[in-house]
């Protein structure tokens, strides 16, 4: 049974590759499951072999994802949309004949765009970059090189000084926000309880936040220059 359905397994490990685990894991996987699945299969029972042993496969793949496949590991849940993500946009693609929108892919997962976009960003985590990588092609200066240096005091001290008027020019609410996501730490959803507010619009503010403090930021740092 293991011989005659290697290809099964190696099949559904193919599919899984170029997300993060080298193929040669995906099929090591896959194989070990395809082994659990002999050993648990009842002759008779059910539609067949293939029909048991392909979820047993399948579900043994996504769970190495799960434990092993991330670089940074991010919160279950966003784990779990990052997932039926991959198999959600490809539907509405084939549906709508077109790239599906934000908001439609949200509204397929049952989730708010909020949700979507720290999904999205989470992504990210899977792979890292080394910090020998050059910054751009045909250039000397790497990644590590380029990096902020973070016992640069003079630095900091320009730093403060250009954030502190852009910070002032928020309203106190606006301020409580970037307090409350970017010093606490706190989650979207946790600081759209604080205000009474849903996550969405706690995701629509910070976006409108930050790109005022961007600009903000752009336009001191042209006069500084100036």
């Amino acid at each position: 049974m293991l011989l005659l359905n290697l290809r099964l397994a190696d099949g559904i490990a193919a599919g899984y590759a170029g997300r993060g685990i080298e193929r040669d894991d995906l099929v090591q996987v896959a194989r070990l499951a395809l082994l659990k699945a002999i050993v648990g299969y009842r002759p008779g029972e059910g539609a067949g072999f293939t029909a048991y042993a392909r979820p047993t496969i399948t579900g043994e793949i996504k769970r190495h994802f799960r434990d092993h496949g991330w670089m940074v590991k991010p919160p279950r849940r966003l784990q779990e949309i990052t997932s039926q993500l991959r198999l959600v946009k490809p539907d509405l693609e084939q549906q709508l004949h077109r790239a599906p929108s934000a908001r439609e892919v949200a509204h397929a997962l049952g989730v708010d765009q909020g949700a979507l976009s720290e999904a999205l960003m989470a992504t990210g985590g899977y792979t890292a970059l080394s910090l020998d990588a050059p910054t751009h092609p045909g250039t000397g200066l790497s990644l590590g090189e380029d990096l902020p240096d973070d016992t640069d005091l003079f630095q900091a001290v320009e730093q403060d000084a250009w954030l502190r008027p852009a910070l002032a020019r928020l309203t106190g609410r606006e301020r409580r926000i970037i307090q409350l996501r970017f010093a606490d730490g706190h989650s979207q959803a946790q600081i759209g309880r604080r205000l009474g507010v849903s996550q969405m619009q706690v995701s629509r503010l910070l976006v409108g936040i930050l790109a005022r403090l961007r600009d903000d930021l752009g336009t001191t740092a042209t006069e500084a220059i100036a």
